[in-house]
């Protein structure tokens, strides 16, 4: 008999221990909850705000390029379809579709007037003249690119004339670089020659630095500021954006919360200097946020 109440003891006991283990380990804060996120966003609020934020439709989840239009509007693709989007954050509608092409893994967007320009992640360029008219003509740009480049980013350099291009993954060049090249829309041939050189190998980059070093800065996206003329560089991979001056200096890097920034693939300026990044849906919905750096 008191072998039994023993053991039921026991019993009880190791119950209890076991109850209060789960109940406290159940009860701890792990790495990577509420209060961790909640620090980082706020050691990286200090240098950004988003201002205002766009939640997209369901048809522009895979949005990959954005352009400012005008106020309201915005001309997007998305990397599975040819087509070209139109929409406008005070309707909340797309208000037109402009089919170029078939389906494709369409990465960049850039517009110069009436004409857009279309970057599919092999490297070749779609000219979409008279692209918001029933009369729009495409035809092709080569570039000196092919699909383990990687290409998503493309903008329009209109005081020089010219698109601006930059890989995501391997440049032609050397590894620790990451270059940007130019296609003057004069030509339509891109130049070999780098108009900017970025050094992987930078101080102010070795905090980002990844042991493949060309993994270092992964673009997904750049964009000319209208009145500084800086160039910014946007990745979505490990989120950041660099700011480089018209010479190819790195000004600043931004760390963007990836809690807020899920996949950012798209980024375009309005004519007054407003920022704006678009992101891919992830657990949240597609978005465009405008973007105040601090």
């Amino acid at each position: 008999m008191k072998n039994i109440k023993s053991a039921l003891i026991i019993s009880v006991i190791v119950i209890a221990i076991s109850f209060f283990a789960f109940y406290t380990f159940t009860n701890q804060t792990p790495l990577g909850s509420k209060k961790d996120i909640v620090k980082v966003e706020q050691r990286l609020s200090s240098k950004y705000t988003i201002k205002k934020t766009f939640n997209l439709p369901k048809i522009l989840n895979e949005i990959s390029g954005l352009v400012w239009l005008n106020y309201n509007t915005f001309a997007c693709i998305q990397d599975e379809s040819g087509t070209i989007f139109i929409y406008n954050t005070e309707e909340h509608t797309i208000t037109n579709r402009i089919k170029f092409a078939g389906k494709g893994d369409y990465e960049g967007l850039a517009i110069n007037n009436l004409d857009a320009y279309v970057l599919r992640s092999d490297g070749l360029i779609y000219e979409v003249k008279n692209y918001s008219s029933e009369n729009l003509e495409t035809t092709k740009i080569k570039t000196s690119f092919k699909g383990y480049n990687n290409m998503e980013s493309l903008t329009l350099d209109k005081e020089n004339n010219q698109l601006l291009i930059t890989p995501k993954d391997y440049d032609l060049g050397k590894k620790h670089i990451k270059s940007i090249y130019k296609i003057p829309l004069t030509t339509k041939l891109m130049d070999a020659n780098p108009v900017i050189n970025i050094d992987l190998k930078a101080d102010i980059l070795k905090d980002f630095r990844r042991k493949k070093i060309h993994e270092t800065l992964c673009p997904s996206d750049i964009a000319i500021h209208p009145k500084t003329k800086d160039i910014y560089v946007l990745e979505g991979r490990n989120p950041k954006l660099l700011i480089l001056n018209n010479a190819g200096k790195i000004k600043d890097v931004f760390e963007l919360d990836k809690h807020k920034f899920a996949q950012p693939e798209g980024i375009t300026f309005s004519d007054d200097g407003r920022l704006f990044i678009s992101n891919e849906a992830n657990k949240e919905r597609a978005n465009i946020l405008e973007v105040e750096l601090k």
